[in-house]
């Protein structure tokens, strides 16, 4: 885990530094994350931050989006990963822009490496950016971004208890998008249970299930973009 995030710490006085930093840093990167928001709007493009943990379909959810809207939505992304750009280079094969924000030993992007990311973005040309976010279900949650949506992706091969046991970051969630439903049949996993499991933990929660593979409720997923994209302009007129 990065030191930013608080981890670490053994005696009272330390935890009290530690949170005393941290505070600091949130707030400061709060400020940042309300900037990049104003920025995006500037440019009537509507941003989602995408949350999981590795491995749960984030950049083949976003493979899928270019691919099925094509034209009617441009779209670029802000790619987050400790090292490598190789989910960059995936999202680009797509023909979209893609920009690769490179942490270290961050577990999560913050609001002023999204800010360098922005500003390598042809804003004018797009509608919808995607942030995705390294695969981490804790310190992600921590860290507003400056996106207009926050959406955790959640894997049937996971279990569907995670939203109760990583309740912060669910809770900051404002859509549970389940994904890899085409495997349900190989695994112990049920789409109801973890529905539930998300709904104790923030009732009311939008959540879409869907396989990028099988291109099942690939179609729900699209429409909610359409619609948010469609009320973002309709927002900012």
């Amino acid at each position: 885990m990065c030191k930013e995030c608080g981890c670490g710490g053994e005696n009272h006085k330390e935890n009290k530094k530690v949170v005393e930093v941290l505070t600091k840093v949130l707030d400061a990167n709060d400020r940042q994350a309300q900037e990049n928001r104003e920025h995006f709007e500037e440019y009537g493009v509507y941003a989602i931050n995408l949350m999981s943990s590795p491995g749960a379909g984030k950049t083949s959810l976003i493979e899928a989006t270019i691919e099925a809207l094509g034209d009617s939505l441009k779209i670029g992304v802000i790619e987050g990963d400790l090292e490598t750009d190789l989910d960059a280079q995936r999202v680009r094969s797509k023909g979209a822009p893609a920009v690769q924000i490179n942490t270290g030993s961050a577990c999560h992007l913050d609001a002023f490496m999204v800010h360098k990311g922005i500003h390598q973005l042809p804003l004018k040309d797009l509608d919808l950016v995607f942030i995705e976010n390294v695969g981490n279900l804790v310190c992600p949650a921590s860290y507003d971004v400056g996106a207009h949506l926050n959406v955790v992706l959640l894997s049937v091969t996971e279990g569907a208890d995670k939203p109760e046991k990583y309740p912060v970051m669910f809770r900051h969630a404002d859509l549970l998008v389940i994904t890899k439903i085409d495997l349900i049949p190989y695994v112990d996993f049920s789409i109801e249970s973890a529905i539930r499991s998300a709904r104790k933990v923030k009732p009311g929660m939008d959540v879409i299930a869907l396989s990028c593979k099988t291109k099942e409720g690939l179609e729900d997923w699209l429409d909610y973009l359409k619609f948010k994209v469609r009320m973002n302009r309709r927002a900012l007129r």
